[in-house]
């Protein structure tokens, strides 16, 4: 008897934490690709009762309150539009999202590090300019060397990246999960081929 009011009585909440809102801004654009801009579904409903976002999707599942049924959103859309930052912030995940998750002395995809390009030890600074992600091997060969006397080359120069270079190669790594309601929003304003 105890397994059947458990059953049919107490909500697992594991379940409906799986139903994140994928958060558009007010040009139906994700406010960001990388990390992918989602809200867990409480907000979603929150910000819709207090009228911010407009539900564009839902899901199947729903959740009730004492006076109300709510179907879970999956897709809002902020009702201000939210200024995009001007500036990627420097951090060790952005670094890895610019140089593509590969070593840019070798291109491999393993185990990955960064380098400083211009060592510290020689006065190189930790900036957008002279840090690049590299694989342990290279890191190791290159140790505290200059790009010459090391013999590796850059396979491409490092440089601070744009906001919408960010957004361009976050598009390319998406996140393991990806709703079906999603896919008209995420990828609307990218360039056709040709």
């Amino acid at each position: 008897m105890d397994g059947d009011f458990r059953t049919h009585f107490v909500r697992d909440p594991a379940t409906l934490k799986h139903c994140p809102a994928l958060v558009l801004n007010a040009d139906f654009r994700p406010l960001s690709y990388y990390p992918l801009s989602l809200w867990p579904w409480q907000e979603a409903i929150k910000a819709a009762v207090l009228d911010r976002v407009t539900i564009l999707a839902e899901y199947d599942t729903t959740v009730r309150s004492q006076r109300t049924e709510f179907r879970l959103p999956s897709v809002v859309v902020l009702k201000e539009f939210v200024q995009p930052q001007k500036r990627v912030a420097f951090t060790r995940f952005n670094l890895f999202l610019r140089d593509e998750f590969c070593c840019q002395y070798c291109g491999s995809r393993g185990e990955l590090t960064f380098d400083h390009v211009i060592p510290r030890s020689k006065g190189g600074i930790t900036s957008w300019e002279n840090v690049v992600a590299a694989c342990s091997p290279c890191n190791l060969h290159k140790a505290n060397k200059s790009l010459k006397h090391s013999g590796l080359h850059l396979r491409k120069p490092a440089r601070a990246p744009s906001p919408e270079e960010m957004q361009a190669h976050g598009r390319r790594f998406p996140p393991g999960h990806l709703h079906q309601s999603w896919m008209d929003y995420l990828y609307w304003d990218t360039e056709l081929d040709a």
